[in-house]
């Protein structure tokens, strides 16, 4: 069976006036319709690699890759006007927060409306329908009110529900979802989840799934890939994470605070400088 994503030694590079810096660093995995997530701390070069398939780099990085194909086609060789037609259509991304990743002056509906019209020829009120039906899939819970509101008048938990469903509004067979969740509270976080599950579930979609917080993806995942210093220094099965054999996933492990272990103070991550080689 073909994978829908294969990822083969990708490398980001960024030039600055120091010389260049290596985000990504041959990274390389493949990807299913499963629950792929992408741990590690900030700066790991997590979201560098989501935004490279995505092509969402910067222009002034330089990408390279032995292999960056999606369903067949290769990402890097493909055309501008090309790559445009897959984003948002068949490959999409949940960026960070949506305060900055919703226009401010457009109303919600506005936007996901031209998110459709953008990759379908689609009549207005068929297109406003979707948009509703969307917004209601990703449990809103009176999406004809939430349809005429600006980003500022909705909470954040709802601002990161309407940016799944601009997301998904189109059917997507792969969805990048950088940290969805680590601006909400709890139990917003939950709900969230538990959206992204079903969406995955029903439709027969990819995730991937980019995180760091270790305990979250391992509950949600299928599959778990650690990354330090732009490079992936493990990759197993989630049902696996207590049994890794990185000392660095190790290391991430022991911090985790455990009910009912009284550890004061918390281990601390020792770093060595063979793990960035």
């Amino acid at each position: 069976m073909t994978p829908l994503l294969t990822v083969e030694n990708l490398r980001v590079t960024f030039p600055t006036r120091t010389g260049e810096v290596q985000a990504v660093r041959g990274v390389s995995f493949t990807l299913g319709k499963e629950r792929l997530g992408i741990v590690g701390e900030s700066g790991s070069g997590k979201s560098q690699t989501g935004r490279a398939i995505m092509g969402l780099t910067p222009a002034h990085a330089k990408i390279e890759a032995d292999r960056l194909e999606f369903a067949g086609e290769d990402l890097l060789g493909m055309s501008a006007s090309r790559r445009r037609a897959l984003r948002g259509k068949r490959v999409a991304m949940i960026l960070q927060d949506p305060k900055y990743s919703l226009n401010p002056v457009m109303t919600i509906g506005r936007q996901i409306v031209e998110t459709l019209k953008t990759h379908e020829r689609i009549g207005s009120s068929e297109a406003r329908k979707r948009a509703l039906d969307m917004l209601e899939a990703v449990q809103i819970r009176d999406p004809e009110r939430v349809f005429n509101l600006y980003p500022h008048e909705v909470s954040g938990g709802m601002g990161q529900r309407v940016m799944i469903a601009m997301m998904l509004v189109c059917g997507p067979e792969l969805l990048i979802a950088d940290e969805p969740t680590s601006a909400l509270d709890v139990t917003v976080q939950l709900e969230v989840l538990g959206i992204l599950d079903k969406l995955v579930t029903e439709r027969g979609m990819g995730l991937i799934f980019v995180s760091h917080d270790l305990r979250l993806v391992s509950s949600f995942c299928d599959r778990v890939i650690v990354m330090y210093a732009g490079r992936v220094v493990e990759e197993l099965p989630s049902a696996d994470l207590a049994s890794a054999k990185h000392p660095y996933t190790q290391g991430l492990l022991k911090c985790l605070p455990q009910i009912g272990d009284d550890r004061h103070p918390l281990p601390v991550l020792e770093r060595k400088p063979e793990w960035a080689l």
